[in-house]
């Protein structure tokens, strides 16, 4: 497949989701809670609804899995190959806390490896891409594209934490690393500040699902970065339990 030809489309795709969410984040929206307690907004909805029909007209033979119509039973998903995995927004708590730093993610999972992923902050007015084989890049609020690759890390590594998530064995981990400096970011912006050299290490030993890390995962990978399980196996997808194992992302 050429990933080349699907990416301006996915961009578009993710463009639109993300206008429909900023009008969402400026307007005086209400906060729901799913039945798993997790926040919901008519953002997420109508996100949702743009990335699922713009990608069913671009791929009809690659079945969607998003975080809002994630009822697909394994029994069907387990015969996947190839899938969208889809965050119509990543970062809901900063959604609703207006931060600022959320997201919109899509990503291509090809035998469990995420091979394309973009991600739009909708309200910093930026996005990131890459694929495997064609590199990364982020268009700036300005909309000026440019090609972002992971850092050489200096004495004192830059650590990325959520701001959300910050657990005792996470800053454990962190602790054990010796000097560093601690930059935090919401939702899958982490994974891109690595990508475009702005920190160096993302240690994640709390819950997260697929849709959460896919997107930034592949964007991280095509500039030259990787994202690990504890034991140092590549992260992967489309497992029967949709909960990551915790992992690190790093550059160099």
């Amino acid at each position: 497949m050429h990933y080349s030809s699907l990416l301006p489309d996915v961009l578009k795709i993710a463009d639109a989701a993300s206008e429909k969410v900023l009008h969402v984040y400026q307007s005086d929206f209400k906060v729901r809670l799913k039945a798993d307690q997790s926040p919901i907004t008519a953002a997420d909805e109508a996100s949702h609804e743009i990335i699922l029909n713009g990608l069913k007209s671009i791929s009809q033979d690659i079945p969607v899995l998003s975080e809002e119509g994630a009822d697909i039973a394994w029994g069907e998903r387990k015969g996947w190959q190839r899938f969208w995995l889809v965050d119509p927004v990543d970062g809901t708590k900063d959604f609703t806390q207006r931060t600022g730093e959320f997201t919109v993610n899509i990503a291509l999972i090809e035998f469990g490896e995420p091979v394309l992923g973009v991600v739009t902050a909708p309200a910093l007015k930026e996005a990131y891409w890459g694929a495997k084989g064609e590199g990364a890049f982020k268009r700036d609020r300005t909309g000026k594209i440019h090609r972002i690759r992971v850092a050489t890390p200096k004495e004192e590594v830059r650590v990325l934490a959520s701001k959300n998530h910050l657990n005792p064995e996470t800053r454990a981990f962190i602790d054990a690393l010796g000097p560093h400096e601690m930059i935090q970011a919401g939702s899958s912006l982490k994974f891109c500040r690595i990508a475009e050299g702005h920190a160096d290490i993302y240690p994640r030993l709390g819950p997260t699902s697929e849709w959460d890390t896919a997107a930034g995962h592949a964007i991280l990978l095509a500039a030259g970065g990787t994202v690990n399980k504890l034991n140092g196996e590549p992260l992967t997808y489309g497992k029967e339990d949709l909960l990551n194992p915790h992992f690190v992302a790093s550059g160099r």
